[in-house]
């Protein structure tokens, strides 16, 4: 069976209005870049001649600009699912013009199977190479890959020579039995490998291959400033604290790390701090600064979902590829997300919050409470199943008009039972042990902002008793007050 070779506007002809598609990738990473363009073309062709054109959409994670912006953009989405972070895909979800359910991340694999959200028409994925016999090597991620080319009726594949063949080896493709014939799964340490280094798929669901040669759209990262070099620090040194008072293990812990200015700070303090051994990661994102501390050797090992790299960093990598063959491995967000694995290898999970309660309640998502930012991604996966849960933000947003610790969140993504620590650039709260009141006081003291103590202290005044205490009435008049003024230091807590 030989492959036919398509133009990109030619694959988007097979996809009609109303089809939900699945799209690999995690993150700009892996994600299909040329085909999701000819589709907005033409659902503004379709939509100029009066004629209805929209599809479902299931990715692994966020995408790059060229499939969730430019879908929103021609306002070519019915739904989306499970996590984003395009502004006009964000500015569409929160206008109404398409429908959006949030997910954990290593729940929508297995759920796909399950059935719960209807077929799967077409899978689109990025690979590197494909055989007439329909064995796939994919690029710079994983995600759902697997699991929607094995549902898809059909498949379309847009073939990079940005990723070289040789990167044969990187990926570990493995999908766990269904229930009730699920076993468990044996990954015992990061390095370990239990699935096959390709995707084989029937071919005979394959329609054909559009030739690329597309740079994976992931921006770069801001340099450190002095708030994320404070968090930092601040992690690290309560890591070495946990480590000298034998809550931790000498050898340490595999860390798993979120995506971001923070996250990248993090993990520099981390490398850099003497008193923290070299480390493994179990992760789902790989990000710039994993691989340079790959390099000065304070990472050995880094298993994810994805190389979320910056296209030169991401070329230096192919271009050493002997030095880093050995120590990366990228596997299906639902095993990298996996509980079950979580709770084995006993993770350091080191989260970003958007806001933080005086009980330790975390908002990951809702800006507001009301309008959606990016999604909860794989953050509930790791948090609910750490070893040590750690959240970190800045105290402060907007130039300090926003204070990123409340009395409470306008919306709820990880309750106080699974956040163990929370840290911002001016200190550590830990909250094991602690009753509400005793978290609210730790939390005040050590990570509020100073110019938000006193309001934060006020709010409590007016709290009269109850396991947990708060009034109803003053909760969120921090958030009313932004609404109305645009900075939250005018609330008036009178006692």
């Amino acid at each position: 069976m030989s492959l036919s070779i398509l133009t990109a506007e030619e694959a988007a002809s097979f996809i009609q209005h109303g089809d939900r598609i699945g799209f690999s990738g995690f993150t700009p990473a892996g994600s299909p870049k040329v085909v999701s363009k000819a589709l907005a073309a033409r659902a503004i062709q379709e939509h100029e001649a009066g004629r209805p054109f929209q599809i479902g959409m299931f990715t692994g994670a966020s995408t790059g600009d060229s499939l969730d912006g430019e879908l929103a953009r021609a306002n070519a989405v019915l739904f989306r699912t499970p996590y984003q972070s395009n502004g006009d895909m964000r500015a569409s979800l929160n206008g109404g013009k398409a429908n959006y359910f949030d997910l954990h991340l290593s729940n929508l694999a297995q759920e796909l199977r399950y059935g719960f959200y209807g077929k799967i028409d077409v899978a689109i994925i990025e690979v590197a190479d494909v055989t007439e016999s329909g064995e796939l090597l994919l690029t710079s991620a994983v995600g759902i890959a697997p699991t929607i080319a094995r549902l898809a009726d059909k498949i379309i594949l847009e073939r990079n020579s940005k990723h070289p063949k040789f990167i044969a080896g990187l990926h570990d493709i493995y999908e766990p039995a269904d229930p009730p014939r699920r076993r468990e799964i044996p990954v015992y340490a990061p390095e370990d490998r239990i699935g096959s280094p390709i995707l084989k798929v029937d071919p005979s669901k394959i329609l054909g291959i559009v030739e690329t040669n597309e740079a994976d759209q992931v921006g770069g990262f801001e340099p450190a400033n002095d708030v994320t070099l404070a968090v930092g620090e601040n992690v690290a040194n309560f890591l070495v604290g946990e480590m000298k008072a034998g809550r931790l293990p000498k050898e340490f812990l595999p860390i798993q790390s979120g995506v971001g200015n923070i996250a990248n700070a993090v993990l520099g303090a981390l490398g850099s701090n003497p008193d923290i051994p070299p480390f493994k990661m179990y992760t789902e994102v790989i990000q710039d600064a994993v691989i340079e501390r790959m390099r000065s050797g304070d990472i050995v090992f880094a298993s994810g979902c994805s190389l979320t790299i910056s296209p030169s960093v991401l070329e230096s990598i192919y271009a050493d590829w002997d030095f880093f063959k050995n120590k990366l491995v990228l596997r299906p967000q639902e095993i990298s997300n996996n509980p079950e694995v979580a709770r084995r290898l006993g993770l350091i999970t080191i989260n970003t919050a958007l806001e933080a309660d005086i009980y330790g309640n975390v908002n990951s998502t809702h800006v507001l409470g009301s309008k959606m930012m990016n999604g909860i991604g794989g953050s509930g996966d790791f948090t609910r199943n750490a070893y040590l849960s750690i959240f970190t933000c800045p105290s402060v947003a907007k130039g300090g008009k926003i204070s990123a610790i409340v009395p409470m969140i306008s919306h709820q993504d990880h309750n106080e039972h699974s956040v163990k620590i929370l840290i911002t650039e001016n200190g550590v709260a830990d909250l094991r042990g602690k009753s509400p009141s005793q978290r609210a006081e730790c939390i005040i003291e050590n990570c509020v902002h100073p110019d938000y103590k006193p309001l934060m202290r006020a709010y409590l005044q007016h709290c009269k008793g109850g396991h947990t205490p708060h009034e109803m009435s003053l909760a969120h008049a921090m958030h009313v007050e932004f609404a109305k003024s645009g900075d939250m230091r005018n609330t008036k807590f009178d006692v």
